[in-house]
């Protein structure tokens, strides 16, 4: 039997039912990914860093109901990921002294303004901090579901 999970990534099986070549298979929420968002931010608890700045990056994945963009290839009917990262960019330029707090601010935020996102998973990272030794990032990730 052909496996039409190995066909479409980023699936995990749910409750959907589609048909695929007379074949019916379960499909599950979509998944969708932006990867390393560049930023320049002034986050940290030091007095230089909300002065100097300093390079961020942000990976965020989110999850929600694609059945209905799949079927009629809509963009509105669907995350449009140039609002996630509009999200992600002026949340980042936002300062905060932890990255844990500015991670939560995402989440907060796209719960708050895109109803079909079921999931998030954020990291931020810190690139080259001042710590005091050769480190390349400092990432911190969340990872949260709607109630």
């Amino acid at each position: 039997m052909l496996n039409f999970y190995s066909l479409i990534p980023n699936f995990e099986q749910r409750n959907y039912i589609t048909e695929i070549s007379n074949q019916k298979i379960h499909l599950t929420m979509g998944i969708i990914k932006l990867k390393n968002i560049r930023t320049y931010s002034f986050h940290g608890c030091l007095v230089e860093e909300s002065k100097i700045g300093s390079d961020y990056s942000v990976d965020l994945e989110i999850k929600t109901d694609m059945r209905k963009s799949m079927e009629t290839d809509e963009l509105e009917d669907t995350v449009d990921y140039v609002h996630l990262n509009k999200i992600v960019r002026e949340e980042m330029a936002v300062r905060s002294k932890l990255l844990e707090h500015v991670a939560h601010r995402i989440v907060q935020r796209i719960f708050r303004e895109i109803a079909s996102v079921s999931r998030i998973i954020v990291a931020v990272s810190k690139i080259n901090p001042p710590i005091g030794g050769d480190v390349e990032a400092v990432t911190i990730q969340l990872e949260e579901y709607r109630s």
